[in-house]
């Protein structure tokens, strides 16, 4: 049987979109195997019914993100400060009135994507072949077939490559794909212990028809130990026509149901910003805890656990299979920046051994 000399990419995500395209950039072939019905991962950007850009996943990166930026600007788009200025709240106790603070313009912002966080992945994703892209499609089984890799799905697909490469969470990959030859103790425990960033976090956006907070100059910004919302920012668009706000959400209300997290977040605001808060045009929330970005229930001890460890680095299946999700990048594991790096390394180990 012809050796294969595709590489197969287990996740469409940032890091694994990005894998491919660096890959066919060399002349690879590659195929991405992605288990939901979209492609982004942990990057999401819904649109509110003004068509505000509203970010359920990864959002902000900073000057401290070099590798983002550069991707950024090789895709072509636009990134914008956040909104800082401005005065800030702060609720310590429910039964206490808020804090207020100025939030000055800081010379160090946070940044956003014009358009939102989702048009890097559709940059990344027009630039490669459709037909090499396959949403739907879990992986359940690796096999080590000889100078090949087998790489099996629940819908029946089965691929022979020449590598693999696993840009999901590692937990989420210890826990739902069987590796023959199993694959070391010690690299399975690493596995299985590897906190996924996002996991569990609750995230919300509003979309209003109007900035009223700025008109009262409001940065956006609240912090709360009293109500639903723990963290909130001013989300208003790159061009200031379209407003709202977003941020998370008490992880304690995962078994509420949406609507009910939105009468509590819209209570909360009411007492904060006045009747003004009442009516959004939009409401969307997400809780990070579905079966495409974590399994079961991991024992995790402290945020970023196991993130850029040395096991994850290696390659295995007689260098056939490889580890690329962010949380694999000893810098930066967990965001955007980290999925860059990690895509990156993979990429450039992949074009100087597979010949």
């Amino acid at each position: 049987m012809e050796k294969s000399d595709e590489i197969i990419i287990i996740g469409g995500g940032l890091s694994g979109l990005l894998l491919a395209f660096l890959l066919r950039k060399s002349g690879k072939r590659t195929i991405i195997l992605e288990a939901s019905s979209r492609f982004g991962g942990r990057i999401q950007t819904m649109t509110g019914l003004h068509g505000t850009p509203m970010e359920l996943g990864a959002t902000w990166f900073s000057a401290m993100h070099p590798h983002l930026i550069s991707l950024v600007e090789e895709m072509g788009l636009e990134r914008f400060p956040q909104l800082s200025e401005g005065v800030s709240l702060f609720q310590p106790k429910s039964f206490e009135p808020p804090q207020t603070f100025y939030t000055p313009a800081t010379d160090a912002p946070s940044f956003r994507l014009k358009g939102g966080t989702q048009q890097l992945i559709y940059a990344l994703k027009n630039k490669l072949d459709d037909a090499s892209l396959y949403l739907d499609q879990p992986v359940k089984m690796i096999t080590q077939a000889g100078d090949d890799i087998l790489v099996m799905t629940d819908q029946g697909m089965t691929l022979r490559g020449a590598a693999v490469v696993i840009c999901v969470p590692p937990q989420l990959a210890a826990d739902q794909i069987i590796f023959d030859p199993m694959l070391p103790a010690d690299v399975a425990e690493v596995m299985n212990s590897s906190h996924t960033w996002m996991a569990g976090s609750i995230k919300f956006a509003l979309e209003y028809a109007t900035p009223f907070w700025r008109n009262k100059g409001y940065s956006g910004m609240l912090y709360s130990h009293a109500g639903i919302v723990m963290e909130m920012y001013d989300h208003t668009n790159m061009e200031g026509s379209k407003f709202g706000f977003t941020g998370f959400l008490n992880g304690g209300t995962v078994q509420f149901k949406p609507e009910i997290r939105k009468e509590y977040v819209l209570r909360q605001l009411i007492g904060l910003f006045g009747p003004d808060a009442e009516r959004p045009t939009t409401y969307f929330d997400k809780v990070w805890n579905d079966k495409y970005i974590i399994s079961g229930n991991p024992v995790i001890s402290q945020p970023h656990q196991n993130n850029g460890h040395s096991l994850l680095l290696e390659s295995y299946m007689n260098s056939k299979l490889y580890f690329g999700a962010t949380e694999t990048s000893p810098v930066n594991g967990g965001y955007m920046e980290g999925a860059v790096r990690a895509a990156k390394r993979v990429a450039n180990r992949l074009i100087r051994e597979l010949v």
